[in-house]
């Protein structure tokens, strides 16, 4: 009996990638044969590796989110580390890709509530949770004025990306990442939760 070959290692990735450019593309009705296709795989292939096309946006979600929540697993100061993540975060979120997937997401979370909230759950929530664990470190450590990291964490990145990210829905002949304005809101929320001085 012939063994069964394992498929190549990159084909998971492949997918991934392939799904990404298909849901920015055309949206989260595009078909499973034409992210197959993007992939050069055939149908059962993407089955092979996701139960679902919800699991499969599902997973191109954590993905993306992932590269970001790794910026805060460094050893650098909070200001070095919170530049890392807001330019990652920024990226992601306000690159054109970002910006067609959350207008996808957006688009379609009436008709499948349950995908909404699951993006809801693998994007904005993971992140806040996440960044809110590292800023309740900090401010344990005295690096930051001891508050809520929930809020802080929450007020951090809506300054980051609310606002321009409106701009880069409305008007789409804007570049809504301006490097420059990452370093303005880190350092406007460093001063907001600048740690508090002993008075004599």
């Amino acid at each position: 009996m012939q063994a069964t070959l394992s498929p190549p290692p990159d084909v998971r990735q492949r997918l991934l990638e392939a799904a990404c450019e298909a849901f920015y593309e055309e949206g989260y009705r595009v078909s499973i044969d034409r992210i197959a296709a993007r992939a050069h795989v055939a149908r059962q292939t993407v089955y092979n590796h996701f139960s679902s096309k919800d699991a499969l946006f599902a997973e191109v979600v954590h993905h993306a989110i992932q590269s970001v929540l790794v910026t805060l697993d460094g050893e650098s100061d909070v200001r070095s580390t919170l530049l890392e993540f807001g330019h990652a975060y920024r990226e992601k979120l306000l690159s054109p890709e970002g910006i067609a997937i959350f207008r996808t997401m957006m688009a379609e979370a009436p008709r499948f509530p349950a995908l909404a909230q699951q993006f809801f759950r693998q994007g904005p929530i993971a992140t806040r949770k996440r960044l809110a664990s590292y800023l309740g470190r900090a401010m344990e450590a005295g690096l930051l004025r001891c508050d809520d990291p929930e809020f802080a964490a929450e007020m951090l990145t809506a300054m980051l990306a609310d606002f321009d990210r409106l701009r880069g829905l409305l008007n789409p002949q804007t570049d809504p990442l301006k490097p420059t304005r990452t370093a303005q809101m880190v350092d406007c929320f460093l001063h907001a939760f600048a740690p508090e001085k002993d008075t004599p």
